[in-house]
C-alpha cells in the first residue's frame, strides 16, 4: 500500500511541477501606449442574462480603445427574461457599435451555432468571444491589438478568474477555478496547451473558416474553445498563443448554488472526454485518481486498515504541492487573499473533484435551463 501511495504520489508531484515550470515560462506582457492598428469584432452569445447584462454593457463603455476599431454582436439564444429592456435603458447605443442578433439554430450546440450565425455577420478579421457575465477590463482590447502586433498568431488564449465574493462557496470556486488556469498557463508554458476558455479567446475569422469552424463537434454542446483551439494547433501550432498580461484577463460570475457548479463542472468534463488530445485526458485521470485515492486512504484509516500517519503525509504532501501551484496562479490573478481559504478548501476539493467524475459518467447534464447528452 506505501509503494502504490508513493507511486501516486509521485506521478502527482510530477505534473503539478511540470505545471508550476511551464506557468514560469510563459512572458508576462505589458501594454504600451502605442496606436490601435487591429479591429475587432466581440461575440457575445447570451440566454437570460438580464441580471447580468448591465456589469458587462457598463464594463463595455469604459473600453480603452477606438470606437471605430471595434463592434459587438450579442446573439440572443431563446431567451425568456426582458433583456430588450436592459438594452434600451443602457447607453451603448450611444458611442459604441453593436447589433443584437437571434441565434440561428442548426445543429446540437447552440453556443456553437450562436458564434457561428455572428462571425457570419462579423465586420472585421479579429473575433473576440466572451460571456453575458463577464466584466471586461478597461484596456482588454488593447492588450490583444499589441499581442497580435508582436507575435505572428491566429489564436490567442487569455486569462479569466471569478469576481470574488467573501464567502467559503464563492472563495472554492474561485480557488478551483484558478487551479484549471495554471493548469492552462502550465501547460502553454512547456508548448503543450490543451486547455482554454471562451470567455477570452481571440481568433483570426479567416483562418476559422479555413478550418471549417465548429465542423466536427457540434454533436456535442460545449466545447466551442477547446475543439476549436484543437483545430488551431493542428493547422499551426506556433501561431496559437496565450497572453499573459493582467490587462487581459476577464472577470466572471461564480456559480450561486451547488446544483449549478456541479453542472457547469459535469459540462467541462464533457470536453476533457472528448477532446482529441490525450494531454488533457491524462491530466484529468491523474487528478482524479489523486484525489479519489486521498478519500480511499481516509477510509482504509477510519476502519483500521492503515494507520493514519499513511494519510496524513499523503495529504501534507499533496497540500504542499498543490499550494505552490495556486499560490503561482493567484499571484498573477492579484487574488493571494485567497489563500486563507486554501486548507479548507483542500478539505473539500477531494469530494468535489470525485463525485463530479462520477456525475459525469452519466453523460448528461443541464446548461442554460436545457438537458443535454454527451
Amino acid at each position: 500500500m506505501i509503494i502504490f501511495s508513493l507511486a501516486i504520489l509521485f506521478c502527482y508531484a510530477a505534473l503539478i511541477l511540470f505545471l508550476i515550470l511551464g506557468i514560469n515560462k510563459v512572458p508576462v506582457f505589458n501594454t504600451k501606449d502605442n496606436p490601435s492598428k487591429n479591429s475587432f469584432t466581440v461575440i457575445v452569445p447570451f440566454r437570460n442574462e438580464a441580471a447580468n447584462l448591465p456589469v458587462l454593457l457598463q464594463s463595455i463603455l469604459e473600453l480603452n480603445y477606438p470606437k471605430e476599431q471595434m463592434e459587438f454582436l450579442f446573439v440572443n439564444d431563446d431567451s425568456t427574461d426582458d433583456f430588450m429592456k436592459v438594452f434600451k435603458e443602457n447607453a451603448l447605443q450611444e458611442n459604441i457599435s453593436y447589433r443584437i442578433l437571434e441565434n440561428i439554430r442548426e445543429s446540437d450546440a447552440p453556443k456553437k451555432d450562436a458564434i457561428q450565425t455572428a462571425i457570419s455577420q462579423a465586420s472585421f478579421d479579429w473575433i473576440i468571444t466572451t460571456d453575458a457575465d463577464c466584466t471586461l477590463p478597461k484596456n482588454w482590447l488593447k492588450s490583444f491589438d499589441q499581442c497580435i502586433e508582436n507575435n505572428v498568431v491566429k489564436m490567442i488564449v487569455a486569462p479569466v478568474t471569478l469576481i470574488n465574493y467573501p464567502r467559503f462557496f464563492y472563495a472554492f470556486q474561485t480557488l478551483d477555478f484558478l487551479s484549471l488556469q495554471g493548469t492552462t498557463l502550465g501547460g502553454f508554458g512547456n508548448n503543450l496547451p490543451f486547455l482554454c476558455n471562451g470567455a477570452n479567446l481571440c481568433y483570426h475569422k479567416p483562418t476559422f473558416f479555413k478550418l471549417n469552424g465548429f465542423e466536427g463537434n457540434k454533436h456535442i454542446a460545449s466545447g466551442d474553445d477547446i475543439f476549436l483551439m484543437e483545430k488551431f494547433l493542428n493547422y499551426n501550432k506556433t501561431k496559437v498563443a496565450y497572453l499573459k498580461c493582467k490587462d487581459a484577463i476577464v472577470q466572471t460570475q461564480p456559480k450561486n448554488t451547488l446544483k449549478a457548479l456541479l453542472q457547469q463542472r459535469i459540462r467541462w468534463a464533457s470536453k476533457t472526454s472528448s477532446s482529441q488530445k490525450s494531454t488533457s485526458k491524462r491530466v484529468g485521470l491523474l487528478v482524479f485518481i489523486t484525489n479519489f485515492y486521498l478519500i480511499l486512504l481516509f477510509f482504509l484509516a477510519l476502519f483500521n486498515q492503515i494507520n493514519w500517519m499513511h494519510l496524513g503525509l499523503f495529504y501534507l504532501v499533496k497540500l504542499n504541492i498543490d499550494f505552490v501551484l495556486l499560490f503561482h496562479t493567484a499571484t498573477f490573478f492579484q487574488q493571494e487573499k485567497l489563500m486563507k481559504y486554501y486548507i479548507w478548501s483542500s478539505l473539500v476539493h477531494p469530494l468535489f473533484i470525485s463525485y463530479t467524475a462520477f456525475l459525469s459518467l452519466r453523460k448528461k447534464y443541464n446548461w442554460k435551463d436545457r438537458a443535454f447528452h454527451h
